[in-house]
């Protein structure tokens, strides 16, 4: 009976080493997500430094009348998204675009996983108090070092910060990362088109920086980048050129007058270019009927002025890179 119990013992110890084995094998998977959570407002009307941001749409006075509780399902359906793109393990890292303030993303913290995330944030300049920031889970990265990157030089653009930070992943793999919302088409991508070009002059001489001081520096660009995927930042590879081609999932990450453009963007360094793949979340409940223009489109917290309780007018980008197969 004894030695029954002994074998069975055994097995058991043995199975929980294989599920820990197991464990260990899928944890070298890094799952990178950027998402456009489209106008992560708080409620209450925001200053910085004793400039007030142009909010007011965006409070419950304003025409939204954008109240508490529809900001609280605003992050948890963002959390919902976010929890399904990470399925078990949770995703390790999160680029976002369009948050208003701090509160916004420690709110989005705690609705995904109580004290299991952390999070980089700077205020920009941004006239409508839109930035950028970068969610982390903790038991996997450290932070070694973050940088808010000005856009400036050109008195008319004011604009967003660049993001940078450099993290330590499972306490051994350095990755620099940069998150990115370049300026809009608004008044037409042609015209529009300096303010996005210059923006991008920053983030080369970012990129620059970091290859200079280590030419096979792991390095992901990701963010939405307001024009069609192009291979214009040296020394990086767009991953998502010819994406809507390959059979992937959708063809693109941000519907307008019927047409998918790919807005939403990674860039990657050589050495992470073959340990790598990229892809569009695409599920069809994050999306609508387009009755317009056919086919589905993303669903939008609102359609025009009316409330409809959706996710994004984005499709989040994810990027999985396999730690273990590096050259």
């Amino acid at each position: 009976m004894q030695s029954q119990r002994c074998l069975a013992l055994n097995r058991l110890l043995i199975i929980w080493g294989l599920m820990g084995c197991l464990a260990c094998v899928q944890a070298e998977n890094l799952r990178v997500v950027s998402y456009n959570v489209e106008n992560l407002f708080h409620p209450k009307h925001d200053t910085v430094a004793g400039i007030e941001k142009d909010d007011w749409e965006w409070t419950k006075e304003g025409e939204r009348r954008w109240s508490y509780s529809r900001y609280y399902r605003k992050v948890e359906n963002i959390a919902r998204v976010l929890t399904n793109i990470g399925e078990w393990q949770g995703v390790d890292i999160v680029g976002l675009q369009e948050v208003e303030n701090a509160l916004c993303v420690k709110r989005l913290c705690y609705t995904l996983r109580r004290g299991e995330y952390g999070y980089v944030h700077y205020e920009s300049p941004d006239r409508r108090g839109i930035d950028v920031a970068l969610l982390y889970r903790k038991a996997r990265v450290d932070t070694i070092a973050t940088r808010a990157i000005r856009v400036s030089g050109l008195e008319k653009l004011i604009t967003r910060d660049i993001l940078y930070v450099c993290a330590l992943i499972d306490k051994r793999d350095t990755l620099h990362l940069l998150v990115c919302h370049l300026p809009s088409q608004r008044g037409g991508a042609a015209e529009s088109e300096w303010k996005r070009d210059a923006a991008k002059k920053v983030l080369q001489a970012a990129v620059d920086s970091v290859l200079t001081l280590q030419p096979q520096a792991k390095i992901v660009v990701m963010g939405d980048m307001n024009s069609a995927p192009l291979e214009d930042l040296k020394g990086l590879t767009n991953r998502m050129r010819g994406l809507e081609l390959s059979g992937l999932g959708a063809k693109g990450t941000h519907k307008y007058q019927g047409r998918w453009t790919c807005l939403d963007q990674f860039y990657t360094s050589p050495a992470l270019d073959s340990v790598s793949r990229v892809r569009i979340y695409d599920a069809a409940w994050i999306q609508e009927t387009d009755e317009k223009y056919m086919g589905l489109r993303p669903k939008r917290t609102y359609n025009g002025f009316r409330y409809v309780n959706g996710y994004s007018d984005h499709l989040p980008i994810i990027i999985d890179i396999n730690l273990t197969n590096q050259p």
